[in-house]
């Protein structure tokens, strides 16, 4: 199961939500609140763990393009456009697994989302002090769900935290995958498959087996270094199996030449898509065929 506690590759992706929105020009994706989230001192401190672990003490803005930035963001674009599609003309429920410093029930304008963030006790913990010295008003479509996956599940927590599993249902699991087996990534979609209505729909990134070379396998070195080793990534065919066999239907696939052309295309800033990233996403259909 996702063990998603508090990391440090969790917290440079959010350093790299913050870095470009406070210095790119041409905004990917805008995460203006992620800066506030983390706090100038945590933001400062992962700067200069950055320059001096990474880059020798140079400077760092090319290396953050190249290595941090990439991934965040390009799946938060795909996620939260996917999402507001499914939103539109219907109230919906909207489930973040491993939601670590996510922004979005704050920057959500849209009061027909009822959220659900899910996370490891001690992250969730951390993330609501930070609301609160923030002084910041929770909504009250947002709910926060602890869930320790290592004795507890997503279909015992979220039904007891208000969601229903009658309604139709967005599920986001974004920087998971690339730390579990198939076999682990897939109970937990086994388990979102459980909490589904139909016409439910889950978006996930994941890494492409065999892809870990240049860009790709430097940054696998690294998250090692750190304590985080990933597992090799999925073929698309284990993938696309393991959801049909739980009932889902691929309606959106984006390879990593899809991924820079929407995304990345025409920059000057040394931002481009990782090679070996793809992004999904898929409808609940309980095996039929959906239009």
């Amino acid at each position: 199961m996702i063990t998603h506690q508090e990391s440090t590759t969790a917290k440079l992706c959010a350093f790299a939500r913050a870095w470009h929105s406070n210095h790119a020009r041409n905004k990917i994706f805008d995460d203006y609140l992620a800066y506030d989230l983390m706090g100038r001192e945590t933001y400062e401190m992962l700067e200069a763990f950055i320059r001096e672990e990474f880059t020798g003490g140079e400077e760092i803005a090319d290396f953050v393009n190249q290595y941090f930035s990439p991934i965040p963001l390009s799946r938060m674009p795909f996620t939260e456009q996917r999402l507001q599609k499914f939103a539109q003309e219907q109230k919906i429920q909207y489930v973040i697994c491993g939601a670590g410093a996510d922004t979005f029930s704050f920057r959500n304008e849209n009061p027909d989302i009822e959220i659900f963030e899910i996370d490891h006790p001690d992250t969730q913990r951390y993330k609501l002090e930070r609301i609160e010295e923030l002084e910041w008003n929770i909504p009250e479509h947002v709910h926060f769900v602890p869930v320790d996956f290592e004795s507890e599940s997503m279909t015992e927590k979220l039904p007891s935290a208000g969601f229903d599993p009658n309604k139709k249902t967005f599920f986001s699991i974004l920087g998971v995958s690339y730390y579990l087996t198939l076999p682990v990534f897939t109970n937990t979609l086994r388990q979102i498959a459980e909490l589904s209505a139909l016409e439910s729909v889950l978006v996930f990134d994941y890494p492409v087996k065999n892809q870990f070379t240049g860009r790709a396998g430097e940054l696998e070195a690294m998250t090692e270094a750190l304590g985080e080793k990933m597992q090799g990534g999925f073929a698309y065919n284990e993938v696309s199996r393991a959801l049909y066999q739980l009932g889902f239907q691929i309606d959106t696939y984006l390879t990593p030449e899809k991924i820079q052309n929407l995304y990345f295309k025409n920059r000057t800033d040394n931002l481009k898509a990782f090679e070996n990233v793809s992004l999904l996403s898929a409808v609940f259909t309980n095996g039929r065929i959906y239009e």
